[in-house]
């Protein structure tokens, strides 16, 4: 009841923003938001490779098991959004056993697409092991953990990993005795770079910088939708390059300054305070997009505040991966980069989108209006949905 509560709250404020003539719109909207409540954010694979001194390798993945064994496509960013929804739902109420029996019909399925390569021979291991844990909170996703593991070929000096397109992305790790570890976000098939059987592999500057460009680019740009609304809500107030570039320079140096913070451990905010406040921040935004029609001081000021939450949830994505020493600054500052290039995208986008009508009397009335209104409908129900399902 007191989630129920929460979105009537939402729902009359954004509704009386605007005016009793469209609230039958702004309903419809929230009626159909809660159909995402059991959806599961598809989060890459994360690959650990460990090539010990006695001639043996093991790679460590942890996984979403139920998705690959159903076969949800790469293309979906949720498990709802996938056809084989129904399978996906069903495979998450069996018990270890049960799931591990029906994993064995898809094992060399996965072998054929979890490849190793050592000189460029694919390599299949010896052992393949299963750690799947008892089932639990059926609003969050399992994840399971697979053991690859076998000997070193005679002679092989590197070895690679290839995570096939139809199972997603995945993040490699490779950790030395120096502490420093190699990571790569690998998407639409991507195979790793090598990693040398003694050591951790050697990335030019050029390389790393492009891999967390992408990385940061793609976690906007097509995977944030939360961060993409956010920025189209922006835009919605004033489509103009002043009060937009205004927006955007905060909006950049704050989750620049607690993007970092993150990654360096000073600053830390469970994901569970900082993913419902980033919906909250959109919903602000469409608020005020409704209740008034230019940009007012505070709104910098604003937009700043929210940066900060936003930059601690950059902060995350990165740590999914992890940062080498030697990559910690590159990446950090790449990733940023990406976020920056992906945010600017949206930004095009949207210009291009109302060029042509932004400046007719009647723009605020059919587009900011009613963009505004949808877009503050779906960001209400994700910020009940973080608080009480996740």
């Amino acid at each position: 009841m007191s989630s129920q509560r929460t979105l009537f709250r939402l729902t009359g404020t954004l509704i009386g923003a605007w005016g009793k003539g469209n609230a039958v719109l702004f309903v419809l909207l929230c009626l159909l938001c809660p159909l995402s409540v059991h959806a599961h954010e598809i989060k890459p694979s994360l690959a650990t490779v460990t090539l010990d001194q006695d001639g043996t390798y093991r790679v460590v993945v942890i996984t979403n098991l139920e998705v690959l064994i159903a076969g949800v496509s790469s293309a979906h960013s949720n498990t709802n959004d996938a056809p084989q929804a129904d399978q996906y739902d069903h495979l998450r109420t069996l018990a270890p056993e049960a799931l591990e029996a029906a994993f064995q019909p898809f094992k060399e399925r996965f072998l054929g697409n979890a490849v190793l390569r050592f000189d460029g021979v694919v390599t299949r291991p010896e052992t393949v092991f299963l750690n799947i844990p008892p089932v639990g909170d059926l609003d969050l996703p399992r994840e399971s953990i697979i053991v690859l593991s076998g000997k070193i070929p005679a002679g092989a000096t590197g070895m690679t990993w290839q995570w096939s397109a139809d199972f997603g992305s995945s993040v490699i790790r490779a950790p030395s005795d120096s502490k420093d570890i190699y990571a790569a976000w690998l998407q639409n098939g991507q195979e790793s770079a090598v990693i040398p059987v003694e050591g951790p592999p050697v990335r030019t500057f050029w390389q790393a910088a492009w891999d967390f460009f992408a990385v940061g680019y793609t976690h906007i740009l097509p995977k944030g939708l939360d961060h993409i609304l956010f920025v189209v809500g922006l835009f919605l107030l004033s489509p103009t390059v002043r009060p937009l570039l205004w927006q955007i320079t905060a909006f950049t140096v704050a989750h620049s300054v607690t993007l970092a913070l993150g990654m360096l451990g000073i600053l830390t905010l469970s994901p569970k305070i900082v993913e419902p406040l980033i919906a909250a921040s959109i919903v602000f935004v469409c608020i005020e997009n409704l209740m008034t029609s230019r940009l007012h001081p505070w709104r910098p000021v604003i937009v700043f505040c929210f940066g900060l939450l936003h930059g601690l949830g950059f902060a995350g994505v990165l740590k999914e991966i992890g940062l080498g020493e030697g990559d910690f600054i590159t990446g950090l500052i790449a990733f940023n980069l990406g976020v920056e290039a992906g945010q600017l995208s949206i930004v095009a986008a949207c210009f291009v989108a109302v060029y042509g009508v932004m400046r007719y009397p009647w723009y605020r009335q059919v587009v900011t209006i009613p963009a505004s209104l949808a877009i503050g409908a779906v960001a209400s129900w994700w910020t009940v949905e973080r608080i009480f399902f996740t």
